[in-house]
């Protein structure tokens, strides 16, 4: 541990900040599996509105410094395909 003031705060801030990261990281891994449950399930309108929701939390997860931008980008549109392809095939 530290012996200065500052450096304290510092390890502190440092723990919090990484807990909520975790927390981030998390929520967008949940929120991921939640969208590939749905279309497992054959419920293609829930998977509609879980992928948005996904998609905002990834897009947070970016926006604070979670996910790279290429990163979030790539799950996102991994996401989207797979919901895309599914309600294809079942309009089909």
């Amino acid at each position: 541990m530290a012996n200065i003031k500052s450096a304290k705060k510092r390890a502190k801030t440092n723990e919090v900040r990484r807990q909520r990261n975790v927390a981030r990281r998390s929520d967008v891994k949940t929120a991921t599996k939640k969208v590939i449950a749905a279309l497992e399930s054959n419920d293609f309108g829930a998977a509609k509105d879980l992928l948005k929701e996904a998609e905002s939390k990834i897009a947070r997860a970016k926006g604070k410094g979670v996910l790279k931008k290429n990163t979030a980008s790539r799950n996102i549109s991994k996401l989207a395909k797979k919901v895309y392809q599914a309600t294809k095939t079942t309009q089909a």
